[in-house]
């Protein structure tokens, strides 16, 4: 008889909320995820794009709400999935609460760090897509990259720090990153 599969161990939002002071990391599917603090250009690009996004939303009066990391979602309104996304737009205010967000955020975007390129290329893509996130984007300094998924429209698209950037989500809303590239010197 073969031998039996080791079992992972699977944790909840519990665990989470038991974590030392200061100690940030990320639930999904039941595994805990460490996250490593930010650096000072990931800090920079993230305030950027909140900024942006902040005003563009302030001036329509729109509905939606921007939040910036550390803030809680609850992808699945279950107690295995806990994420800090570095930019959440939610439009729909009934899933906001004091805690954060109970579901998926109608767009998502993540700025890249060593650290976490695997988590945002890969786990993250697929586990906010599966959420029921509208539009997903991936901001990678390093490579000069924005990747951009609509899973509304199954569009994606690739654009460099020298692009304009059209936010699916919204029908009349691009963010240029040759001016976030000019303030970071990149």
């Amino acid at each position: 008889m073969p031998p039996a599969l080791a079992q992972k161990h699977s944790y909840t939002i519990h665990d989470i909320y038991s974590l030392p002071e200061g100690k940030r990391a990320e639930l999904i599917d039941g595994q805990i995820y460490d996250m490593a603090p930010p650096t000072r250009k990931h800090q920079r690009i993230s305030g950027e794009l909140f900024a942006i996004i902040r005003e563009y939303i302030n001036n329509k009066n729109g509905p939606c709400e921007v939040d910036i990391a550390p803030f809680a979602v609850f992808l699945n309104e279950d107690d295995v999935n806990y994420v800090e996304p570095d930019i959440s737009v939610i439009c729909d205010r009934n899933k906001l609460n004091d805690k954060g967000c109970s579901g998926a955020p109608d767009w998502i975007i993540e700025v890249v760090s060593p650290g976490s390129r695997r988590m945002d290329y890969f786990t993250k893509l697929f586990k906010y897509r599966t959420a029921g996130v509208r539009e997903y984007w991936i901001v990678d300094p390093e490579k000069d990259r924005i990747l951009v998924y609509n899973f509304d429209s199954e569009d994606t698209g690739d654009y460099t720090f020298s692009d304009r950037v059209k936010a699916g989500i919204y029908e009349d809303f691009y963010i240029d990153f040759s001016d976030i590239a000019s303030l970071l010197d990149m």
